[in-house]
This record gives C-alpha cells, sequence and structure tokens, in this order.
C-alpha cells in the first residue's frame, strides 16, 4: 500500500519539501530516523489526491495531528491527556518549533498508530476527534 510523504531529513534535520512515494515500511524507517533525533515533522496523503492530508509534528514523546481536507480548511486533533490541557508545547511544523496548547497534544506511539491506520485503511473516521481552525 503506497502513500506519498514529505518530511524533516534525518541527516540536514531540515524539512525536504520534496514529495516522496513508498510504501508503508519506507515511510516507518524514515519515521524511525527521525525518532532518533527526537523530534521530526512529516505530511502524508494518499497517491494521487491533494486532500485529506495529514501532518504530524513531534519532539520528544508529544505529538500533534493537523488535518487538511480541503483548500483553506484545517482541524487539530484533540488531545488523549498527554499533556494539560493548559500546558505550552513545541512541535516542528516544517522547519520552525510551533507552540501549541495541551489540549491538542497526543502521546507520539498514537499519533504514529493514527497515521498508519489512515494510510491502511484509507479512512479518516477512526482517528478521533476533530477541532476545525
Amino acid at each position: 500500500m503506497d502513500v506519498s510523504w514529505t518530511a524533516t531529513d534525518p541527516a540536514s534535520r531540515k524539512f525536504s519539501s520534496t514529495e516522496r512515494s513508498s510504501d508503508i515500511a519506507g515511510l516507518t524507517d524514515h519515521f524511525t530516523a527521525l525518532r532518533s533525533h527526537g523530534q521530526g515533522y512529516l505530511e502524508v496523503h494518499l497517491p494521487g489526491d491533494e486532500f485529506p492530508l495529514l501532518t504530524l509534528g513531534f519532539q520528544d514523546d508529544q505529538a500533534v495531528i493537523h488535518l487538511f481536507d480541503a483548500v483553506e480548511k484545517s482541524s487539530l486533533l484533540v488531545g488523549d491527556g498527554t499533556a494539560a490541557a493548559d500546558t505550552v508545547v513545541e512541535v516542528p511544523i516544517m522547519d520552525d518549533l510551533a507552540v501549541f496548547t495541551g489540549d491538542c497534544v497526543v502521546a507520539v506511539d498514537r499519533a504514529w498508530a493514527l497515521i498508519r491506520n489512515f494510510i491502511q485503511t484509507r479512512e479518516l473516521g477512526e482517528l478521533g476527534e476533530w477541532r476545525e481552525l
């Protein structure tokens, strides 16, 4: 099952906008390399479809997932209690650290499982509750 993606380059630690297409194992290898550095950012969509697009920014064990399901329409996945709602968390978005409140933070292992589920099922329904921005 193929997926199209862009991500932080593990060597330079800079976001590479070069789109890649691989099976889930290729993306998993890339994500594992990012995890070994403690942070990263990736964008995933199904081949041939611009939307939906999921993004995952993470630092250490905290992650934030955005859903872009149309031009100019985005949502944040509601947090899973990994961080207190009033906590301030920074995660990479492309090459910058972005600030989020804990109410939209999920555990990085759960975030990765949700991304994998989307790729395998091609469905967004099981990912969780979304808050439109």
